[in-house]
């Protein structure tokens, strides 16, 4: 567990020294410190406060007014839950450390692959799953459109090695032979980019509004609030379709259109590289199989790091987050160990 006392005690140093004009030099490396403590100071003080909640009420279910024991013992499963939620979100932000990079919101794209009908259904359970985890670690998310989500602060992070080919071996419940199906589904997660970090000049924008339809009510079905937005030096096209309002969905499509335009400037940049220095400091790719959900033996395989986990059901219920960690500190590791050492790698990790 970890100590909340003491990351509270180094926030207010942090905050102490940023005060001080002695420290003006360092202003810069106090800040970013500041940056990646914030957040878990503040949920830090949240759990010491429940802790001391939760032991003044047990105490009170000692005592010897009973009224006020029974009102006490009431209290406590709902503390103790809240408590758990904030302990499961500070753990999350753990995961979710590392660059500047990893500190954004992530935007994640699902797309069905080879299979047909069952690649459709397969990115739409994926998809599910994140979202199961992302409700049950208390993660913001919005959708983009039907097949986009943005997920809150940090959690580029936490899913940035999930981008790639996910294949999966199963029986389609439309399969009346009881044969098992190979089908794929893409996944794409892209870092949400600041306005200011990426300049579109307004003539290379194409910008189009139509009626999203569905669920939102009169505005959404009777206005043209939808956004189709075409970047027309590249032929990028981004769409928003699920907000009530033009004006939200027109910044949803500039948000989308600046992270894939990163992605391209990113790709470019590594292209650059020699192979194994590329490999590095590289991401997940879009075109890269990373792993395999096998129904008949119950399992997941990452075949990056050669790792195999024997709980489907409970993964695709959104119980990833052992997953999502052991490939983070796998794949950090082995690719901090190429950097340092650009002989090709002999490690269990496939290409």
């Amino acid at each position: 567990m970890p100590d909340f006392q003491q990351i509270i005690a180094e926030y207010n140093r942090l905050t102490k020294e940023a005060s001080d004009p002695k420290n003006f030099s360092r202003l810069a490396e106090i800040g970013e410190q500041l940056m990646n403590l914030t957040d878990k100071a503040a949920l830090a003080k949240d759990i010491l406060k429940l802790e001391k909640l939760i032991n003044d009420n047990e105490e009170l279910v000692k005592g010897a007014d009973s009224e006020l024991a029974n009102l006490a013992l009431a209290e406590l499963p709902h503390l103790k839950k809240k408590h758990q939620d904030y302990i499961d979100a500070f753990h999350t932000l753990e995961l979710a450390a590392g660059s500047a990079d990893d500190k954004r919101p992530a935007i994640m794209e699902f797309r069905g692959g080879a299979g047909g009908e069952e690649a459709k259904i397969w990115a739409d359970n994926l998809k599910r799953m994140y979202l199961r985890f992302a409700e049950e670690n208390n993660l913001k998310y919005a959708f983009i459109d039907d097949n986009t989500i943005l997920f809150g602060k940090n959690s580029y992070g936490l899913f940035k090695w999930e981008s790639g080919i996910h294949r999966v071996q199963r029986v389609p419940t439309t399969e009346a032979q009881g044969r098992i199906h190979t089908s794929t589904a893409s996944i794409a997660v892209l870092p949400k980019i600041e306005a200011q970090e990426v300049t579109l000049k307004p003539e290379d924008l194409e910008w189009q509004f139509f009626r999203a339809g569905g669920h939102g009510g009169q505005n959404v079905n009777k206005v043209s609030t939808a956004v189709r937005l075409i970047h027309k030096p590249t032929g990028i096209t981004t769409v928003s379709t699920q907000e009530r309002y033009q004006e939200r969905n027109r910044e949803i499509c500039l948000d989308f259109l600046r992270s894939k335009l990163w992605e391209i400037k990113e790709e470019e940049r590594l292209k650059k590289l020699d192979a194994t220095r590329a490999a590095a400091v590289g991401r997940g790719m879009r075109s890269e199989k990373i792993r395999t959900y096998n129904f008949p033996q119950n399992r997941v395989t990452d075949h990056r790091i050669g790792v195999s986990w024997y709980n489907l059901p409970s993964i695709l219920e959104g119980n990833i987050k052992e997953m999502l960690q052991t490939v983070s500190v796998e794949m950090t590791s082995h690719k901090e160990l190429e950097a340092l050492n650009p002989e090709p790698s002999k490690s269990h990790l496939n290409s």
